[in-house]
């Protein structure tokens, strides 16, 4: 018999908020588990840190794939993947998001017949340019439950085909985890930690798109310039593109301030704090819908637009950034704010419940 009858497939920052209720929601139905951390990120303050503070359960094995491009850390993990479900197949892969160990998961056990669940299914920006977008639309076509965290995205399931009974509105996880944890967010203690202003603006910075390319990095910078021209900014930087963005002079602003990975409570509290956040990241822009932040998102696209229409969220190009943020900081932040249906703390449970339904429990 499996050492599980469920197993969770997660390697990246934005995984383990998503995982963390789902697996305590199936604690509670007495089901079998096993946690696979792909190491995708390897940095302590990228992941490991992120299991202490979310009382998640240390991974049962960490297969430290590390860094690479995209082929070979699909392959790798893909690789060692195999290898644990031919020994250990489990009667269900459960895994989160959109990032390369979540399509790597998808295709091994796909291929070696074991069902699979994707949480956060149905995301689209309709950019096959992000590699991230490639890796949602295989994923989805080959789960068997798809759990989608918003209406728009359980329709673009059914517009791909989907059938009916293999998608499931279920609301976002990781607003579980953002709502299970509002009273440890300390707004005082990391302002008083990082030494910062009552006022400042945080910005998350990582998107090939924004980092890759020379002329992108110093278009962003000098946009981060006029930014910090205006109100201080400080900046958790991402190992991804770091160099590429420090040598087009990103530190020599001395009112933009760069900072090392944050851990999961510090990092939020950070955001909840903000006079405004700009980012290139999906995860955060949920994170500020709930919490009433505006976020000017640095993309032309997003496949999270609940977050724009039930949020405090807006698209924005590099060049038109100096502008919004100034009228953004002029109109405060607001007092109401919409929020998506279901981003009710209760989406682990309702994934939960399908999942126990499938097992026959």
């Amino acid at each position: 018999m499996s050492t599980a009858a469920v197993l969770h497939v997660a390697g990246a920052r934005p995984n383990f908020p998503k995982a963390a209720p789902v697996i305590r929601a199936l604690d509670r139905f007495g089901i079998r588990q096993r946690l696979i951390h792909t190491g995708q990120h390897y940095d302590e303050r990228m992941s490991d840190v992120f299991f202490r503070q979310l009382g998640l359960r240390e991974p049962d094995i960490n297969l430290g794939v590390g860094s690479g491009s995209h082929a070979s850390q699909t392959a790798a993990i893909m690789t060692h993947l195999e290898e644990l479900l031919v020994a250990d197949p489990p009667e269900l892969t459960v895994i989160y998001g959109d990032v390369n160990s979540a399509l790597a998961a998808a295709l091994v056990a796909t291929k070696l017949h074991i069902p699979v669940a994707h949480v956060e299914a149905g995301l689209r920006s309709f950019d096959r340019s992000m590699p991230e977008e490639v890796n949602r639309i295989v994923v989805d076509r080959v789960s068997d439950l798809l759990f989608a965290t918003s209406p728009d995205a359980a329709v673009h399931l059914g517009n791909e085909g989907i059938a009916a009974d293999r998608i499931y509105l279920v609301g976002n996880p990781m607003i579980d985890t953002l709502l299970d944890n509002l009273d440890r967010f300390d707004i005082a203690g990391i302002r008083a930690a990082l030494a910062l202003p009552d006022r400042y603006i945080v910005a998350t910075l990582h998107r090939p798109a924004n980092v890759d390319d020379p002329v992108d990095a110093n278009d962003l910078v000098k946009a981060m310039h006029s930014v910090a021209d205006q109100i201080p900014v400080i900046l958790p930087l991402h190992p991804r593109g770091r160099s590429h963005l420090e040598n087009a002079g990103l530190l020599s602003h001395r009112a933009l301030r760069v900072v090392e990975p944050l851990g999961y409570i510090e990092f939020v509290s950070l955001v909840r704090g903000a006079a405004a956040v700009v980012t290139d990241s999906g995860g955060v822009q949920e994170e500020t819908t709930m919490l009433g932040v505006p976020c000017l998102t640095l993309r032309p696209n997003t496949e999270r637009p609940i977050t724009i229409t039930h949020g405090t969220n807006r698209l924005v190009s590099r060049a038109a950034l100096a502008e919004v943020v100034a009228s953004t900081l002029k109109a405060e932040r607001p007092a109401t704010w919409r929020t998506p249906p279901l981003w009710d703390g209760k989406a682990g449970e309702r994934i939960a419940e399908v999942i126990a339904g499938e097992l026959g429990l």
